[in-house]
């Protein structure tokens, strides 16, 4: 696995060298660009507006566009320069509990793992999490930009996970509904969650590619494919959640527990052990 960044974490007075991994990767069904006219794929090609003409790849630049409209061109080595400690440092800005983050702001995960002579340190780092249940705030840059992330230990490593700014996330609004809601209500679908708590995720597999497949064979033989009823809203929500119950006890809603997202098992620790991080 090739590391996309090299660097050390920094807490206190502890420097523990690290590379991160990307620890994740997505298999998109891509759609091409065509022309509704003919049919044919249409092309992006990268345009210089000064000499008028189409120029390749290796001819492209990166540059930042000053408030009067300047171009100031920005090479590698510029940016290598860039005086930024966390550009080559993840700053522990300190810990919380793993459950004052709110899963809205998580962006891309990444392995940490650790760098020459650090495993002792990476070890204790990865166990003390674990035991307190706590994970670093940390900042970091990457990508071309700085980020919030946490670490935290997963299957005896650490995982980096990005997070937004807090600018960027969006508020909500007026979209959540003032409803007023019975008791009846609320135990009904109490009841419910729990006769459909569980589901193997290793067993549910993404079937838009095959779904594309059918549709691109209709198209090409002429064929129509069946429409799909869409599900209705229920006119009655006692009936419905009470038809759903009596549903998911015949066909049984323990499908084994959902793996995905499952924070890594901790260490028992007695109560008395378990403390709270000092701040350095």
């Amino acid at each position: 696995m090739k590391a996309t960044w090299s660097g050390a974490i920094q807490f206190g007075l502890v420097v523990l060298p690290v590379r991160l991994y990307a620890a994740t990767v997505e298999h998109p069904v891509r759609l091409h660009e065509t022309h509704v006219a003919d049919g044919s794929r249409v092309e992006h090609r990268r345009f210089c507006k000064a000499e008028n003409r189409e120029i390749p790849y290796e001819q492209v630049g990166r540059g930042f566009t000053l408030p009067d409209g300047r171009m100031v061109p920005l090479t590698e080595e510029d940016l290598a320069r860039l005086p930024l400690p966390t550009k080559r440092t993840v700053e522990v800005l300190g810990f919380v509990p793993y459950e004052d983050i709110d899963p809205i702001s998580y962006g891309r995960p990444y392995y940490a793992g650790p760098g020459p002579g650090a495993d002792r340190a990476y070890a204790l780092l990865v166990e003390a999490l674990a035991r307190t249940g706590y994970v670093a705030v940390t900042k970091v840059a990457l990508r071309s930009r700085e980020r919030l992330a946490l670490l935290r230990p997963r299957h005896g490593m650490l995982v980096l996970q990005a997070l937004l700014w807090q600018d960027e996330l969006r508020d909500p609004g007026d979209l959540a509904p003032c409803t007023p809601l019975t008791d009846r209500e609320l135990e009904l679908a109490e009841v419910l969650i729990h006769e459909l708590t569980g589901i193997n995720v290793g067993d549910v597999h993404d079937d838009y590619a095959h779904a594309l497949e059918q549709l691109v064979g209709a198209k090409i033989s002429g064929g129509e494919l069946a429409e799909l009823a869409e599900p209705a809203p229920a006119l009655d929500l006692m009936a419905a959640l009470q038809e759903s119950i009596a549903r998911a006890k015949t066909f049984g809603g323990q499908a084994g527990r959902a793996d995905v997202h499952k924070r890594p098992k901790r260490t028992p620790v007695k109560e008395t052990t378990r403390r709270r991080p000092r701040s350095t």
